[in-house]
């Protein structure tokens, strides 16, 4: 199996330049271990529970966790819900089911940044007491105007300079809901001339009359990501806070924040580039959009870049951690090329999935000089090259083909079934077409073929068939529904679309096809919910999570066996 190329990767250099390390904090963690800064790394995974996690996030796991994980550190998962009207409980069990299916262990009990709601609320009284934070009167349109551009300074807010006096007690007041939703904030007093837009007076408390999903009614005041962020890495004693590039212009402000508080540990942020995978959306917000619209199923539709819906389409854990891994961790921007993520569960599927037979399009054969009533037990590997030991399938007078190995005007170069021609069963004798059998309508309904008896193992006497194709047993077979899984959205990049339109309109048409009344081999008939196989000639497929149970399976397709796109 050949490697794709990735000259748009991440982690693609120049010919010539030198090679990128495959993780630029490696040597930075090894260094502050060596220099005696930490004894001992931690970090963690801080995902906001409103949405599935999805394949980007993979990244940011395999990145925190797998660092803890090579220098003997820990790492957490703390969950950042500071904002209760889009959390659920369902996004914070499906979070960490992903972890753990990832093949990571947190340290301790999961975290929330909820946990340190009173520490938070006592440092944003800290920051009024040192005049460095004040309560806010303006509303957000106004606030805006106020906020300034990338070219123009912003102007201080007219309630700035009110007393500490004030603003403790308007805070106190905000605390005890007094007021409405949007009618006051807390901000800190930085500088609205920074030329960093985060620096200008950032907001740190909202009002918001909203049930939280951790402490109920307690509090309507919640404190925004940035003022949460460091301290609870400080409360945390978080030593190397790794988070993605679009963060980087907030780093002056988790450090300002660490600067002017009493807080028992100042960690350091690090930034990395995030994952971009092209054919695919990875915005929360539009994640939804496809499930609430109806265009998925679900959050773990095996369509979606979820990473549930990956589970779910088959894909392993090992292939997305050496997937991660085969992209590298660094600073440059790029797109992933979709056929890099392909390569890898092939490439993981191809060692550990054992080989069976489905026929997606089943067409009778009946072989006319077989014994009726005979019937052999033949013996095939369940994997070329690794020892899975055999399977065993039954071969007697009627089995299926699959439809697409049979054509009457085959075009020239066909080395499957055609009129007198020959073809080899897998694992079985040579057997020649005879007659195809029609219906009114003159669709093909049977073939009455003949076999070669003295072509088990071994080649026919004085002539070459060059065909190879699969096969059921008529009797023994099992039937089950199939699922062709394909890219959900037919544009490498999805957000690119005629004017007035929107990602909606590079859906994939065609990204699934259901197939019922497919025939796989009797080994499969018991195929336990994710049990993964290659179809001989078809692709790599997985019995569906949700759906499939043994006597009645269901098989999604995880990826065809060679790349069907190209590039």
């Amino acid at each position: 199996m050949s490697k794709p190329t990735a000259d748009n990767a991440p982690n693609a250099a120049a010919k010539g330049a030198p090679a990128v390390p495959a993780n630029f904090l490696r040597p930075i963690v090894q260094a502050d271990l060596d220099a005696g800064k930490h004894s001992s790394i931690v970090t963690r995974f801080p995902p906001e529970p409103n949405g599935y996690l999805h394949i980007g996030h993979a990244k940011s796991i395999c990145v925190n966790f797998g660092l803890a994980q090579e220098f003997g550190g820990v790492c957490h998962l703390r969950f950042d819900d500071t904002n209760p009207a889009k959390e659920d409980q369902e996004y914070i069990d499906s979070i960490q089911r992903d972890v753990k299916w990832l093949g990571f262990e947190w340290a301790g009990p999961v975290r929330y940044a909820s946990d340190y709601f009173d520490q938070l609320h006592d440092w944003a009284v800290d920051l009024i007491k040192s005049g460095n934070a004040y309560v806010c009167d303006l509303s957000p349109e106004q606030a805006k105007e106020y906020r300034g551009s990338l070219t123009e300074v912003g102007k201080n807010s007219p309630f700035r300079e009110r007393s500490v006096e004030e603003n403790l007690d308007l805070f106190a007041r905000m605390k005890a809901g007094e007021f409405k939703d949007g009618e006051r904030v807390l901000r800190a007093k930085i500088d609205m001339a920074s030329p960093n837009m985060n620096l200008r007076d950032p907001i740190l408390y909202r009002i918001r009359h909203a049930h939280h999903h951790q402490t109920g009614d307690k509090w309507c005041i919640y404190p925004n990501y940035d003022f949460t962020h460091g301290q609870s890495d400080a409360i945390e004693g978080i030593t190397h806070s790794i988070c993605t590039l679009e963060f980087e212009s907030h780093r002056p402000l988790y450090d300002w924040f660490l600067d002017k508080l009493p807080v028992p540990a100042h960690p350091r942020q690090y930034e990395f580039s995030r994952l971009n995978l092209n054919y695919t959306i990875t915005s929360k917000r539009k994640l939804k959009q496809l499930v609430d619209e109806g265009h998925v199923e679900a959050w773990d539709d095996p369509r979606m870049s979820t990473l549930s819906g990956y589970r779910r389409r088959g894909y392993t854990p090992a292939s997305i951690r050496n997937f991660c891994e085969m992209i590298g961790t660094n600073r440059s921007d790029g797109v992933v090329d979709m056929a890099m993520l392909e390569f890898s569960i092939r490439d993981d599927l191809d060692r550990t999935a054992p080989r069976a037979m489905c026929v997606l399009r089943p067409l009778k054969v009946v072989i006319t000089n077989y014994p009726e009533g005979q019937v052999e037990q033949l013996e095939l590997p369940r994997h070329p090259k690794e020892d899975m030991g055999v399977r065993v399938l039954p071969f007697a007078r009627e089995l299926y083909i699959d439809r697409d190995d049979f054509m009457e005007e085959p075009p020239k170069g066909y080395k499957r079934l055609e009129p007198a021609g020959e073809v080899r069963l897998r694992g079985s004798y040579v057997i020649r077409a005879d007659e195809a059998i029609k219906d009114a309508d003159g669709n093909i309904v049977e073939l009455r073929c003949s076999y070669d008896p003295d072509t088990l193992g071994k080649n026919p006497e004085g002539r070459k068939v060059k065909g190879v194709i699969h096969w059921v047993p008529a009797e023994g077979s099992v039937e089950c529904e199939v699922r062709l899984y394909d890219r959900l959205f037919r544009s490498a990049n999805p957000e690119k679309t005629e004017e007035g339109g929107t990602f909606l309109d590079n859906i994939n048409p065609e990204s699934l096809q259901v197939l019922s009344g497919c025939r796989a081999e009797p080994s499969l008939a018991q195929a336990q919910p994710e049990d993964r196989f290659q179809f001989e000639r078809e692709g790599y497929f997985c019995a569906d999570l949700k759906d499939s149970q043994p006597g009645r399976p269901v098989f999604n397709r995880t990826v065809t066996l060679r790349d069907s796109w190209g590039s």
